[in-house]
């Protein structure tokens, strides 16, 4: 018999996975398979949209497997749309006038994005954020922006996407949304304004219980003005010339109303349990589908729908009868998650809250009437529960009999779901529908032994990817409970952990990354480990970190050498050495923050910390700290930050050694050491500790005889005393210890792991650190004794280098697309005498133009009239000069 026709309307994700499933299970060649595509592209990730403003390519997002399209029984035209359907001849008419008989159809035509009825929203500059085309158009507004302004209508998931895609060209942004909160859907109030302060924190103007009553534009039609209707404090609109619009999506339907299939009240395609629509004939699948009377505007519903089409097109009789919204993303840099009740609407349902401000951390649990069941969730700020949380939504009994510690902090084997034992019925992957049972099996029958067996077997993770932590948590302990080794492969694209990619680094003197993954890796990388790669090239070979392609596997501080701060201003560091600074270094400092209005402060590791540095003036300001000797204080990396001291000997009656000049030595011996984490050391000149030393990574305190030496301590969330290494050593053996622990540690602790953590994962602690570094265990002191000599000898201030390179110094501006111009949405105000980041009532009066109406009166030691005036970017933002200002008592 010949095959039968299968004609698939859209080749977006959701009928890509349709047409895999079927080649998958066809194995008796039932179906020959058409798909017919709007797009001129075949099936990519709309999910991952935003990588595509931040490098990634139209290939990077593909979906389809090399060598997919070339199979005999399928056959996909791009950029042919269908036009029409006729059911009663089982044919449809495609837009270049071409016609296809089907035996059976799927339409999987997904849906538009709905763009509100507001005035002006046709002038150009007015954009959707659907397609990789919509995305070029919003490239080519940004470039051409006169204003340098973005906004999207709209606060919801996609709208936050767009917001992220705007900033990352270059653009002021601003979202706009209707609703009282942002992701009105998917958080409650609380967890809304946890996320809103995250968002304005970037510099992101958020203007919630906002409606747009017109859009206005110029003379030549392009958008020029956003008119409010309602501001909850009273704005009137928004200049720009770049709008988004992200308001929600609409089933596109069009083709079933044509040919007289059933809709449903609100749109899409009326389908039954099998997906099969008001014609036996015809299936509908994704966001065009209406099932159960509701249409899913997420993708892991369809992938469940296209799983059950394909089943029934073979003979199955599998069933949609609704599908897990849980949501898990990373927004603007924000661990944002929503799964089950989030809203606790259940009779009787009983919600358990933590909330931490200062980490910018929310955590909502909803629990059943009884407690022994969890409902949802909402997370934001910190999301490392969400795999195992959503895993328990409906599995009884699985509640500790504290269920606080289920979203408590982690800590000392209590909080973070310590003790929770997840059921084999609980649902791992919701897009494919894949339980904790499932997994175990797959790891147990098919000796699998990394994540990506696991994906092969179970198509788990292979969507959207936020349940991969939880696979990876199974995975460990399924095969610890076998006794077999458990992989400790730094990510998907290496096998290898950080510190053996370290050795294959030095041994075989591999020196970018691209070498190092061809040889021993796999793909292009990702945020986990092209920064570990930066990090060990440069503790290895000790290079300038932006030199080619270094420069495009750093994070955002070593980007920009400097620490980006709430209002996308950055923080300038001097290396202040042992805390010690001339009267005539001071005074330079001082001129700098005043010319180029810098908060400054004394931090707490004895040095000066200059902020809200203008991206566009961190060359300028290090060029006079840098002719005048100052350099790079690290602060923005993972290397020495300080080394603390006391006055000691020299001054103090009380010090019996010299703690200051050995301070010095120090900090100038280590500087700009890369490790896994920063580092920390303090020297004190004698017993009372005034530096503080056992609170840090490497602690020196003074004695009648020489030094004593603590390791492995830190302050921070879990604070730890370092602990005695040794005692009364000489300059030079102290020196010496100190130099192989800290290589030891840089070759061999994890990503992102400080030096206490690392000690106490050792077998036998700090007793094998001993070992290794004084008694020569494993006959690497030379070695490390070697490599620390090199990287003495090798170093160079970043910012010396960076400013005799004019390649590198491109990079220094706040848009891309208009080098000269500043950041006209960093405001700031006065407060006790210096400027600081004006908060969002305050930004509002200052882009009202009006005078703001409280600042505190600087004390004693502040003076008004020397203060620095306000920015001033554009005439229209302009910060009132000190002198009008009205100062009133906070």
């Amino acid at each position: 018999m010949s095959a039968r026709s299968l004609v698939v309307v859209g080749h977006g994700m959701v009928g890509h996975r349709l047409c895999e499933a079927v080649r998958e299970r066809d194995a008796g060649q039932v179906w020959d398979v058409t798909v017919l595509a709007e797009e001129p592209r075949p099936a990519y990730d709309r999910v991952g949209l935003s990588a595509y403003f931040t490098g990634s390519t139209a290939d990077d997002l593909s979906l389809v497997a090399a060598g997919f399209l070339d199979h005999p029984r399928l056959r996909v035209r791009l950029g042919e749309p269908v036009v029409a359907v006729d059911r009663a001849v089982r044919t449809v008419r495609t837009a270049p006038g071409h016609t296809y008989r089907y035996d059976a159809l799927v339409l999987a035509t997904g849906s538009v994005p709905f763009v509100p009825p507001v005035p002006g929203c046709e002038a150009a500059g007015c954009h959707v954020y659907r397609t990789i085309e919509d995305l070029d158009a919003i490239s080519a507004s940004a470039r051409s922006s006169r204003t340098g302004t973005g906004v999207v209508i709209g606060g919801g998931l996609l709208g936050l996407e767009a917001a992220n895609a705007l900033r990352s060209l270059g653009l002021t942004t601003h979202v706009v949304e209707f609703a009282p909160r942002l992701m009105p859907a998917q958080v409650d109030d609380a967890g809304g304004q946890t996320l809103r302060a995250h968002i304005t924190g970037l510099g992101i103007g958020v203007h919630t219980d906002t409606a747009t009553e017109r859009i206005e534009a110029d003379a030549a039609g392009r958008v020029a003005r956003l008119v409010f209707g309602r501001h909850p404090e009273g704005l009137a609109g928004l200049d720009a010339d770049v709008v988004v619009f992200s308001a929600g999506i609409r089933p596109r339907d069009e083709l079933a109303r044509g040919c007289g299939l059933a809709v449903g009240e609100r749109g899409g395609v009326v389908v039954d349990e099998g997906c099969r629509t008001s014609d036996e004939h015809v299936y509908a699948i994704g966001e065009c589908a209406a099932a159960g009377g509701r249409v899913y505007g997420l993708v892991a519903p369809g992938y469940a729908m296209a799983e059950v089409v394909a089943d029934r097109l073979l003979g199955g009789a599998a069933t949609f009868t609704g599908a897990d919204l849980s949501t898990k993303l990373k927004l603007l840099g924000v661990d944002v998650a929503s799964f089950g009740d989030a809203f606790g609407t259940t009779p009787g349902a009983l919600p358990i809250t933590f909330a931490d401000p200062v980490t910018g951390v929310y955590k909502k649990l909803v629990l059943s009437d009884d407690a022994t069941s969890v409902l949802g969730g909402i997370l934001v700020g910190d999301a490392g529960e969400y795999g195992t949380l959503r895993a328990l939504v409906g599995a009884v009994g699985a509640v500790p009999d504290d269920p606080a510690r289920l979203i408590l902090p982690a800590g000392d084997g209590a909080g973070a779901g310590a003790g929770v034992t997840l059921p084999a019925e609980a649902q791992i992957c919701s897009c494919n529908n894949v339980t904790q049972g499932q997994i175990c099996a797959a790891i147990s029958d098919n000796g699998l032994t990394d994540v990506a067996g696991i994906k092969g077997c179970t198509n788990a993770g292979t969507s959207c990817g936020s349940c991969v932590p939880m696979l990876r948590t199974i995975l460990g302990q399924q095969l610890a409970a076998a006794g077999i080794e458990v992989s400790t492969a730094l990510c998907e694209h290496f096998d290898h952990s950080r510190a053996e990619l370290f050795e294959l680094v030095r041994v075989r003197g591999i020196t970018t990354f691209s070498q190092l993954v061809a040889e021993h890796g796999r793909g292009r990388g990702c945020e986990v480990c092209r920064p570990v790669v930066a990090s060990i090239l440069a503790s290895i070979h000790n290079g300038y970190i932006l030199d080619g392609e270094r420069a495009a596997l750093q994070d955002t501080n070593d980007h920009m050498l400097a620490n980006m701060q709430k209002d996308g201003t950055y923080s300038v560091i001097p290396r202040l050495p042992g805390g010690e600074v001339t009267p005539e270094a001071l005074i330079l400092i001082g001129e700098v923050a005043r010319d180029f209005r810098l908060y400054t402060k004394i931090t707490g590791g004895q040095r000066i910390d200059l902020l809200g540095a203008r991206a566009e003036d961190l060359p300028k300001i290090w060029k006079r700290l840098t002719d005048a000797g100052l350099e790079s204080g690290h602060a923005y990396g993972k290397s020495l930050r300080t080394v603390k001291s006391c006055v000691g000997e020299t001054w103090c009656r009380y010090g019996v050694q010299d703690s200051t000049t050995l301070a010095i030595d120090l900090e100038l011996r280590y500087r700009g050491l890369r490790s896994p984490h920063k580092i920390k050391m303090a020297v004190s000149g004698c017993a009372r500790e005034c530096a503080e030393a056992r609170s840090k990574d490497v602690g020196v305190i003074a004695t009648e005889l020489g030094w004593n030496l603590y390791l492995g301590g830190n302050g921070g969330h879990r604070p730890r005393h370092a602990e005695l290494f040794a005692a009364d050593l000489d300059t030079e053996t102290l020196v010496r210890y100190i130099d192989r622990f800290l290589m030891f540690y840089v070759r061999t602790a994890d990503r992102l792991q400080r030096t206490a953590p690392w000690v106490e994962g050792l077998d036998g602690g700090l007793a094998h650190v001993r070992e290794v570094i004084v008694e020569d265990a494993l006959g690497i002191c030379a070695e490390l004794d070697a490599a620390m000599a090199h990287h003495v000898d090798t170093y160079q201030d970043e910012w010396k280098a960076t400013l005799a390179d004019p390649v590198a110094l491109r990079r220094f501006t706040s848009f891309v697309n208009a080098p000269d111009t500043p950041d006209p949405d960093i405001l700031h105000v006065l407060d006790r005498g210096q400027p600081r980041p004006a908060r969002d009532g305050e930004r509002a009066a200052l882009i009202a133009g009006t005078t703001l109406p409280v600042v505190r009166q600087p004390g004693p030691h502040e003076s008004v009239a020397a203060a620095s005036p306000a920015p001033t970017a554009t005439p229209a933002l302009a910060l009132p000069d000190p002198a009008e200002i009205t100062w009133r008592s906070a």
